[in-house]
């Protein structure tokens, strides 16, 4: 089993008479892209805040690489670098400069290493260039390069593609499977934005309302019974025909080239069995289960 860097327990936090993070329970294992999902309001910042000690949970633990947070706060926070929301920069100093101030309120004056991260995040061509000239995306990049000057082993970052295009996306998309996969780093990245994480995550976590929905490995917990299928098929009206004389109870959508329908997953290969031998060629069969129908299943379930 990996070693589990992250862990909170029963972790609580409220606000007036609103419980914004209620006996929450998270596990992060070295090496993890771990997802962390949910609807806006749903307590993601407010934990994220706590893993940072910038706020102080009303009940639970946080424990990071083993260690307490409450109790050796300094050590725990070592190796840890990261985004809360947004980034604030001076606008009319550049790139580099910024990051050179940060890094110096920790006594650090690591020139090299700055070049190192802005390079990593494909900033070194505008490294002397003044952020004010910078983009949205580039902002977001410069922070998540600020995160990384210290060479963290675990980097949180709080919805890290807020705003940007689907250009923008996928650079922060791609940087977080270079953070990984070359950096060896463990990522934390909170967002609502389902379809960019199910692309990124190994592992998950999914709140509502500040309670765990769900917790675990993303290829399992997608594969549930029922999923929905795409059929590409020579002949879709024959197709449909048969279905309905064969399994009277399947649902189904029509499209140009083929159909959808939900299907317990043992059942794909018995309706394209059915198909082929009724001389209806298969092209492609796609299972259509998606994170966001995972995530709006399961909190449509956990109301109330």
């Amino acid at each position: 089993m990996s070693e589990i860097i992250l862990r909170t327990e029963n972790l609580s936090k409220s606000y007036k008479k609103r419980k914004a993070v209620d006996s929450l329970n998270l596990e992060v294992y070295r090496g993890d892209v771990f997802g962390f999902l949910g609807p806006n309001g749903a307590g993601k910042s407010t934990t994220i805040r706590m893993l940072f000690s910038l706020i102080f949970p009303d009940e639970g633990k946080i424990e990071l690489f083993g260690k307490s947070l409450k109790h050796e706060r300094k050590q725990a926070l070592m190796q840890v670098g990261g985004v809360v929301e947004k980034s604030d920069f001076y606008l009319y100093l550049s790139g580099f400069k910024n990051l050179e101030l940060l890094n110096s309120m920790s006594g650090k004056k690591d020139k090299k290493r700055i070049m190192e991260v802005l390079d990593m995040v494909g900033l070194k061509e505008r490294a002397n260039d003044k952020v004010k000239t910078y983009s949205h995306g580039m902002k977001q990049r410069l922070g998540i390069a600020q995160s990384l000057v210290s060479n963290p082993q675990l980097v949180i970052l709080d919805e890290p593609t807020n705003g940007l295009d689907p250009q923008g996306m996928k650079e922060i998309r791609d940087l977080i499977r270079e953070l990984s996969s070359s950096q060896n780093m463990t990522v934390f990245i909170s967002s609502h934005l389902l379809h960019e994480i199910e692309q990124i995550a190994t592992r998950m976590a999914i709140i509502n309302q500040g309670k765990l929905i769900a917790q675990g490995n993303v290829k399992e917990l997608l594969n549930t019974e029922e999923s929905k299928y795409f059929f590409k098929v020579s002949d879709t009206e024959k197709a449909l025909n048969l279905l309905k004389e064969k399994n009277p109870g399947i649902e189904t959508s029509i499209h140009t080239d083929g159909f959808e329908c939900m299907l317990k997953n043992d059942m794909a290969p018995e309706i394209n069995k059915i198909l082929v031998s009724n001389n209806i060629d298969v092209s492609a069969i796609i299972p259509k289960r998606t994170l966001e129908e995972y995530f709006l299943s399961v909190t449509d379930n956990n109301k109330n």
